[in-house]
């Protein structure tokens, strides 16, 4: 069953951490190793998500997901994005930036390096949008409660998220980017890129949210009128004919998937700026990690446990608001990629031992209340 489900994705780890030695080393190995568990940790959630919703769709739209989804979502956004993301800042063309990553990594590293501002911006305001949403929003389940209780009574106040957004970006444009670090060690001042990145970083969050939430309406819309069209048929003592009204919740179903899926390989791609600016490592290990969330989100739909590990969504989303204030703080300073992925996976292996931790409590609380009934029903 294991091998089945994750057989190709073991395949592509294999290829892509031989391929990464080839390209730079044990080094290169290190990184793409980091940047897969990152995207993997990151991505849990997704999957969650993905499985919840996939399961309610027939057997041809899951295919339809796994096939044509992974190569939007593999190829697409993991692969294709962060060199549209370089050429941009670097203002290249997408065919000479991988060609200048491949055959002059210095003058590559130049433009990046020089771009580097901008890119944190904008990827520290959208991954911070991300934090500031998770923890401003009252849940069922809290894993640090005496931080996120306070946090959720916070959150009842209108666009407070945005707002301290702002507040930090300004606090970087006037500190960070007063001082950002030009190519060849160069003090220049780089505010109004900062400042422009940045509000284009929460720009993008948002229309990618409203996004996600259009096709989420639609959604609910299409399953209860295909609710409502089943109940008048067995009413009226007919078959259901809801064949057609189902084939359009699951397309709705699968746009919205996907959106869903583009959102959140966001934070995974940008979030690996904060660990290397290397297009071809970035491809390697943000592509291996895809993989895995894809053969997670069948594994999930099919064992049909969804909800194992309840603070891994936490560590997940503390990551991500980690790693938001580190690329903010590299707009003026360096920071070890290795450290940086630590991090990461120092939370989120946090978060999954708590909630194995959790886990056994409560086998161990039925256990005790099934002790106490066997002997009540004795006495």
């Amino acid at each position: 069953m294991v091998l089945k489900t994750f057989g190709w994705s073991f395949a592509v780890t294999a290829l892509g951490l031989v391929a990464a030695v080839l390209f730079g080393g044990w080094t290169a190995f290190g990184i793409v190793a980091i940047l897969s568990i990152l995207e993997i940790s990151l991505s849990f959630d997704n999957a969650v998500v993905n499985a919840g919703i996939l399961k309610k769709m027939n057997a041809f739209w899951q295919k339809i997901f796994l096939t044509i989804g992974i190569l939007i979502a593999v190829f697409g956004m993991r692969l294709v994005f962060p060199v549209v993301i370089v050429a941009i800042s670097a203002q290249l063309g997408p065919i000479e930036a991988v060609d200048l990553a491949l055959s002059d990594k210095d003058r590559y590293q130049e433009l990046v390096t020089d771009a580097h501002p901008a890119i944190a911006a904008f990827g520290g305001m959208f991954l911070l949008m991300i934090f500031l949403d998770f923890i401003f929003e009252d849940r069922d389940i809290k894993w640090l409660a005496w931080l996120e209780r306070p946090l959720a009574k916070l959150g009842k106040v209108d666009m407070l998220s945005v707002c301290i957004a702002l507040v930090i970006l300004l606090i970087s444009a006037m500190t960070f980017a007063a001082n950002a670090h030009q190519h060849g060690g160069a003090h220049v001042d780089k505010a109004e890129t900062v400042l422009l990145s940045g509000v284009a970083g929460l720009i993008t969050y948002m229309i990618v949210g409203g996004l996600s939430g259009y096709f989420e309406d639609k959604l609910e819309e299409e399953e209860e009128r295909e609710h409502e069209e089943e109940e008048k048929a067995e009413r009226a003592g007919k078959p259901r004919t809801g064949v057609a009204l189902a084939g359009k919740a699951a397309f709705f179903m699968f746009l919205y998937l996907e959106v869903l899926d583009a959102s959140f390989s966001f934070d995974g791609v940008i979030g690996a700026f904060a660990i290397t600016n290397d297009i071809v490592l970035m491809a390697l290990g943000l592509g291996i990690g895809a993989m895995y969330v894809r053969s997670l989100t069948v594994y999930l739909v099919r064992q049909g446990t969804l909800d194992d590990y309840v603070y891994l969504e936490h560590g997940a989303h503390y990551a991500i608001g980690a790693l938001s204030l580190i690329l903010l703080v590299t707009i003026q300073y360096q920071i070890h990629e290795i450290i940086t992925g630590l991090i990461g996976v120092v939370l989120i292996g946090a978060s999954f031992w708590s909630s194995v931790r959790r886990n056994k409590a409560l086998a161990a609380a039925e256990g005790n209340a099934g002790d106490k009934t066997e002997v009540s029903s004795g006495v």
